[in-house]
């Protein structure tokens, strides 16, 4: 049964695509224009009911939510592809505990700036200097933290690439490529490094030239 993936240019979807890549997992796309309200149908609120992207199908088994999809398949898939959560449960919770930071810590001051920076026009939104200043001002203390840790370790997860490292992909893209932040990125010796590994990823390559963003 081949995975139906709905909203393939949306950023967070990207992490599921990668994932599958990873694990080598056969999929579809399913297309979700969101600038058209098509995530606000009711055929799709039937899948997710908070009109969000992305959701699968996995035959009969819907699930939404990006890093609980990643999750699902790198545990569901365990001995194929690449290993993504760790080998022993020690692994598992560096890996688990760096996704929880991405969630929480990297991705709220980062969603912030793409909103403003990006996506303010797609959506008749005026973008606020205020909350820009503020979301960058954030998300500098969260890469410091982050040029400490890949200063002793290769990936945010330890040795070896993660799902830690996937989910971060899409919204460092758009700081990197599209928000004329790359500095925050490039000012950080092993921040940068890391960057650049795992940017140069096949599956990352695959998944944005297939599906570029919106804008």
């Amino acid at each position: 049964m081949v995975v139906k993936v709905y909203g393939p240019h949306c950023a967070s979807t990207k992490r599921v695509l990668v994932c599958l890549l990873e694990k080598d997992v056969e999929f579809e796309v399913v297309p979700v224009d969101l600038t058209k309200g098509e995530h606000k149908d009711p055929e799709f609120l039937k899948l997710q009911p908070f009109g969000v992207v992305p959701v699968i199908q996995d035959g009969d088994y819907t699930l939404y939510e990006s890093r609980a999809i990643m999750r699902y398949y790198a545990d569901k898939y365990r001995s194929q592809g690449v290993e993504l959560l760790g080998r022993t449960p020690e692994e598992r919770g560096v890996v688990e505990q760096w996704l929880e930071v991405e969630a929480h810590n990297f991705h709220p001051p980062a969603y912030d700036l793409a909103v403003h920076l990006l996506f303010a026009p797609l959506f008749g939104m005026t973008p606020d200097p205020k909350v820009i200043e503020e979301s960058e001002a954030k998300l500098l203390k969260v890469l410091d933290v982050y040029e400490e840790r890949l200063s002793k370790s290769k990936y945010l997860g330890g040795d070896f690439f993660s799902l830690a490292d996937i989910s971060h992909l899409p919204f460092t893209y758009f700081i990197v490529n599209q928000m004329n932040k790359g500095y925050l990125i490039k000012e950080r010796k092993h921040v940068s490094g890391w960057w650049d590994d795992i940017s140069s990823r096949p599956s990352w390559k695959k998944v944005i030239q297939l599906y570029p963003p919106p804008v």
